[in-house]
């Protein structure tokens, strides 16, 4: 920590004071005693620090003074701050912030807008209440301006903003908030303050410009000692570790390292959604005597409500995606455990940040299969990020088959499994770093056995490929049924009528193309792109359509003589076909 609140450069008024030792914060950090004199001198800033350094004050105070110092007070309908977070959690931790410090001062009305509730309600709230001060998800206040016929027009209360603040700038910036971001900036008065908060900045400079922040005083706060001379981008009262061991094994050393740590507070990472509702269901059952929640990206309205109640909890595990990995301060998280690797580096640090904050100690622990051990090399250079081999246990329970029987006794187990599996595939696939994280070299037979799979599911990665080493159940896993009543009479109506439709067909199957869980749409159109674009450069002639036609005709003909077209069918096609060709040949 650094000097005391009343030994900045700019008196803090009363109320913040007050607020501040309520709070307990007796003295600033670095990061809040280089920011908030210039944030408050009018100047835009551009703050890097590590996780867990007390960014959100260093912005929360300036705002407060620069809106009590205003010539002309805020009316209800009037915008003064609005802060941008990339997640509904950190916006619900910001507002918490700020509500302990807007108590002392009446005059200011703060509103919290994200998503996962009707935007109506936000809308009636808003001109009920009014909003000086908003905290929200780029989503739902893009949604908010664009309300005019709901009777809300947020453009023209925007016209008094002061201050505008994004946390997390380097994931606000990425390409997915991208559009609406900028969508939002367009509605902004350009005569405004500007503040880019994160751990990780230094890669997306080029997109502050975006932004617009004009002439900004860039603040980069290191730790001292070894950090300082390193870069180290994690804090330095963090153990970091990691464990080498294979696919089959990774669960039951999870397991038995939790068991082993009861009474302790928890985040356990996956890649996918679907793996934290297989893996969180697997952990509900296997650890007795431990509260165990499940968060991802895909949760619509119960998010809030269980952040907020694991928040509140002494001990627990809390299962979830990348979606907790920013800027999320849940007090007292002892170990971060990373089950898969993330996808890329930076969110690496900002998983290990959930821990060890504010000058406290905390613990992280990554698990990796064998083939990925250069990873911590490249950790090391990357994000100067050190860290210590924990060895795994030995003589630990084999619960695999636990799972396996789970599978059997209930469909919806088995089938959380299958997707999880093929989630876990697809995320791979796309590893940021895949030198490192190479597809072809896993051990798809051990990664089955790890996920505790009955039989190995469809997916074209797997194509052609055969597993020695994994050995299917002997249960046909289409008579395993739901626990679900409900689900189950469902499941039952339709193979009743897959029945019906197979006796129409003269016993065969109704030809449905397969749509592979893993076949990505998006993909093909892109190589339609590629390829029609690489014709019209070239000018390509009549041969190439030809040979284009000659193909389809060759599969329509495979198509009939296996009695997936009919003769009536086929002669259509071929005929349109033909008559397309034609038409082309007279346009050329």
């Amino acid at each position: 920590t650094e000097g005391s609140w009343e030994s900045l450069p700019v008196a803090l008024s009363p109320g913040v004071l007050q607020a501040l030792r309520e709070l307990g914060f007796a003295r600033m950090t670095p990061v809040q005693s280089a920011t908030i004199p210039l944030f408050m001198n009018n100047k835009d800033v551009a703050a890097e620090a590590v996780t867990g350094s007390g960014k959100t004050l260093a912005f929360v105070i300036p705002i407060l003074e620069i809106l009590l110092r205003r010539e002309e007070k805020l009316k209800k309908m009037q915008v003064g701050a609005i802060i941008i977070t990339p997640t509904r959690e950190l916006a619900v931790q910001i507002d918490e912030v700020l509500s302990r410090f807007t108590k002392h001062f009446p005059r200011f009305s703060q509103i919290l807008l994200i998503g996962g509730r009707n935007p109506m309600e936000d809308v009636e709230k808003f001109k009920e209440h009014g909003g000086n001060i908003i905290v929200a998800t780029p989503g739902r206040l893009e949604d908010l301006f664009r309300r005019k016929a709901d009777g809300l027009d947020l453009a023209s209360c925007v016209k008094s903003l002061d201050v505008l603040v994004l946390d997390e700038a380097d994931r606000l910036l990425d390409m997915g908030f991208e559009a609406s971001l900028n969508a939002i900036l367009d509605f902004l008065p350009k005569q405004r303050r500007t503040g880019l908060f994160s751990a990780t900045q230094t890669q997306e400079v080029e997109n502050l410009v975006r932004a617009g922040l004009r002439n900004p005083v860039r603040i980069s706060v290191k730790e001292k000692g070894v950090a300082a001379s390193n870069t180290q981008k994690t804090p330095t009262r963090l153990e970091n570790y990691y464990m080498i061991c294979k696919a089959d094994e990774k669960f039951n050393q999870l397991v038995h390292f939790l068991r082993q740590h009861k009474q302790e507070k928890h985040l356990v990472f996956f890649s996918t959604c679907a793996c934290v509702e297989y893996y969180g269901k697997a952990l509900e059952s296997l650890i007795k005597q431990v509260k165990i929640m499940s968060i991802h990206g895909k949760m619509k309205h119960k998010r809030n409500k269980i952040f907020t109640e694991f928040r509140k909890l002494p001990g627990g595990i809390l299962v979830c995606t990348d979606v907790m990995a920013r800027g999320i301060d849940i007090p007292e998280v002892h170990w971060v455990l990373q089950y898969d690797p993330p996808s890329s580096a930076s969110a690496f640090v900002h998983r290990c940040g959930r821990t060890a904050r504010i000058g406290n100690v905390g613990s992280a622990l990554v698990f990796l299969l064998p083939m990925e051990e250069s990873y911590i090399n490249f950790l090391s250079i990357n994000q100067k990020c050190p860290m210590q081999e924990m060895k795994p246990q030995t003589n630990v329970l084999d619960l695999l088959p636990k799972l396996q029987s789970m599978a059997l006794a209930d469909r919806a187990v088995f089938e959380k499994g299958m997707k999880a599996f093929v989630s876990y595939v697809q995320a791979y696939a796309k590893h940021e770093c895949n030198l490192i994280f190479r597809i072809k070299d896993l051990d798809f037979a051990s990664l089955a056995k790890g996920f505790a799979l009955l039989k190995m599911p469809k997916m074209p990665e797997l194509r052609g490929k055969c597993f020695p080493d994994f050995t299917p159940v002997t249960v046909n896993t289409d008579s395993i049924s739901f626990k679900d009543k409900n689900r189950e009479k469902q499941r039952q109506k339709q193979l009743e009528q897959q029945r019906k439709e197979r006796q129409e067909n003269g016993g065969k199957k109704k030809f449905i193309k397969n749509k592979a869980w893993s076949k990505q749409k998006a993909k093909r159109e892109k190589k339609k792109k590629i390829t029609a674009k690489r014709k019209r450069e070239e000018g390509s002639d009549i041969e190439d359509e030809d040979m284009e036609e000659l193909l389809n005709d060759t599969r329509l003909l495979k198509r009939l003589k296996k009695g997936k077209i009919s003769e009536e069918e086929f002669e259509k096609r071929l005929t349109g076909s033909q008559s397309r060709l034609k038409a082309e040949t007279v346009a050329d």
